[in-house]
């Protein structure tokens, strides 16, 4: 908008030649009261304001520097108007290619100075028809060859647009898989990990206590075996389902093997509250599943850790979970157990 800014004042040069003296004023009015609108454009662009409406107010300037123009042309005698026309095909590229607005609100602009440019000179001006066709001949052109150049501008930017766009749903899509069980949709154990670290750096920071819970499915091979993988699969989906709705939105529930899943739950108030968790946690198969006989028992052997500790890691925390889970396995199954701490 500066630049054009600059263009358009730089047309006053021509007015000591083809601008009569009495003139002068009226014709310097209407091309400051043009350039009213790009400063208060260029105003509005530095408040909240104009992300909402850039594009019409960007039309705007390209309509004000048009409607100058023509104004300007209609105060001059017709044999000044071969010095003056000309900004009005700079104009055409100007709104099209320069001032930033989208192509139909350009096409709408540039197609409203072209009717008006024939009506007024045309009928209003008595322009003969060789000097309006001439101008016509210009302006159209500038039309058709800014209007081309500002749509495939604006077609690129959005297949550029739209490609990023593919790009980045393709890249997120890639993380989401490495990041979670592509049988469940849970978190795999590299984010656990990375969760389990988190929880361990607010633990120490924040003087909490969180909890995990490793747990491992009691009968699930003979499903597997006997009523083949594909019912084992709906089974292990409809085990994470049932885990996740038994645990907080802030909490995490991650397949970290074949049937083996771990539960990270944030902000423990003490081991009473984890064992409640627990409970909780074993209520989930108390009811059938789905496709199982009756006399295919489906349940869960839980070990759980409480953090902090000192000389904590992310492996070890899930290795002392796994610990008290296999006590657990060895005292009959079915129950839980609380890691030592020592």
């Amino acid at each position: 908008m500066l630049v054009g800014t600059f263009v358009y004042l730089l047309q006053g040069i021509l007015d000591q030649w083809f601008v009569p003296p009495e003139l002068a004023n009226q014709v310097w009015m209407v091309r400051l009261t043009a350039l009213c609108v790009p400063a208060f454009v260029i105003a509005l662009s530095f408040t909240s304001v104009f992300p909402r409406l850039c594009h019409p107010l960007l039309a705007s300037v390209g309509l004000a520097a048009g409607v100058g123009v023509i104004s300007v042309q209609m105060i001059l005698p017709v044999e000044s108007s071969a010095y003056y026309y000309p900004l009005m095909v700079l104009v055409t590229f100007f709104t099209y290619n320069f001032i930033g607005t989208r192509f139909i609100f350009a096409l709408y602009v540039d197609l409203f100075l072209l009717i008006t440019y024939n009506l007024l000179f045309g009928w209003v001006m008595g322009y003969s028809h060789q000097i309006l066709i001439s101008h016509d001949f210009f302006i159209i052109s500038a039309n058709l060859i800014g209007g081309s150049a500002g749509y495939l501008a604006e077609l690129q930017r959005r297949i550029l647009y739209l490609r990023e766009y593919e790009l980045d749903e393709e890249r997120q899509h890639h993380q989401t898989r490495s990041l979670h069980d592509g049988l469940t949709g849970l978190p795999n154990r590299d984010l656990l990990h990375d969760r389990i670290t988190q929880a361990m750096v607010a633990a120490q920071r924040e003087c909490s206590i969180h909890c995990g819970f490793f747990l491992d499915l009691d009968g699930f091979k003979a499903i597997n075996d006997q009523l083949s993988h594909n019912m084992g699969d709906l089974v292990l989906q409809e085990v994470a389902r049932r885990l996740t709705s038994a645990v907080r939105g802030m909490d995490t529930v991650a397949r970290i093997g074949g049937d083996e899943f771990f539960i990270l739950a944030l902000d423990i108030e003490s081991d009473v509250a984890a064992y409640q968790l627990a409970e909780k946690l074993l209520d989930q198969f108390s009811s059938p599943f789905p496709g199982i006989p009756e006399d295919m028992l489906l349940g869960a052997s839980i070990g759980i850790c409480l953090l902090p500790y000192e000389g904590m890691t992310a492996s070890d925390f899930i290795q002392r979970a796994d610990k008290a889970m296999y006590q657990v396995k060895g005292a009959g199954k079915g129950h839980f157990a609380l890691a030592g701490m020592h």
